[in-house]
């Protein structure tokens, strides 16, 4: 079940024993609910990533909705980071299975997959930073998706473009940590970029700050280039 739908049943079941027919106005009541709840998440993800002791009034108040609106969906606060984490998570995992790595070709399956990964973590990076071990779900997913990734990385070895003497183990680490260090200079750019506009730079400025935080094809790029390549020089001698 698509964790935005059962974040939302499960903040509505009060609300729902009293609508137990579904008609065409049901349905419609229900998509509101889903777009007030993925709005509430976004909000939540934006507020909390620059400060994370935000109430949850700021929450709302980012939201364009009343606390009460918040709290009719999410008890507590934690519930609603709770909320915000499997939804992060599952868009994460989507993103994976999105690559396809099993019907491409192994490099533009790791090209691919860093891509849709990258814009996953950066546009939910504080959802993100509580994972994997938020729940069991979560916790779940996440292996999955680093089984995943050292199926893709395998793969990648017997196509050749990993050395056949490369442990795979450590590659994939490497790869997590390359993804991490990618994601925090996005972040960082972000930051910057919101301070620079909070402080009314110009706009070139805020400009070319807003085009790192966005360009992930090239932070992907850089990522696996630097996995596959290394920083030394071409053709360097091996150790």
């Amino acid at each position: 079940m698509p964790v935005l739908f059962s974040v939302v049943t499960a903040a509505r079941a009060r609300t729902r024993a009293n609508q137990p027919t579904r008609t065409p106005g049901a349905r419609a009541l229900r998509a509101d609910a889903e777009r007030t709840v993925r709005t509430i998440l976004e909000a939540a993800e934006r507020v909390l990533r620059d400060n994370p002791a935000a109430t949850v009034e700021q929450i709302a108040e980012a939201a364009g909705v009343a606390r009460t609106t918040v709290h009719r969906r999410f008890a507590t606060r934690e519930a609603l980071i709770e909320a915000m984490t499997a939804w992060a998570t599952q868009q994460f995992a989507d993103a994976v299975r999105a690559a396809r790595i099993d019907t491409t070709p192994s490099l533009v399956g790791l090209y691919q997959v860093t891509a849709n990964v990258l814009r996953v973590k950066i546009d939910w990076n504080f959802a993100m930073n509580r994972a994997p071990h938020a729940s069991p779900e979560v916790a779940r997913v996440h292996a999955d998706v680093l089984a995943t990734c050292t199926h893709l990385l395998r793969r990648a070895q017997d196509a050749g473009v990993i050395r056949a003497d490369v442990d795979v183990e450590w590659a994939r680490t490497v790869y997590y940590a390359l993804i991490h260090e990618a994601t925090q200079r996005a972040s960082r750019a972000g930051a910057d970029a919101s301070a620079a506009d909070a402080g009314a730079a110009d706009a070139g400025t805020a400009g070319a700050a807003e085009n790192e935080v966005t360009d992930t094809d090239a932070l992907a790029a850089l990522v696996v280039d630097t996995l596959l390549r290394g920083v030394g020089p071409a053709g360097g001698a091996a150790l």
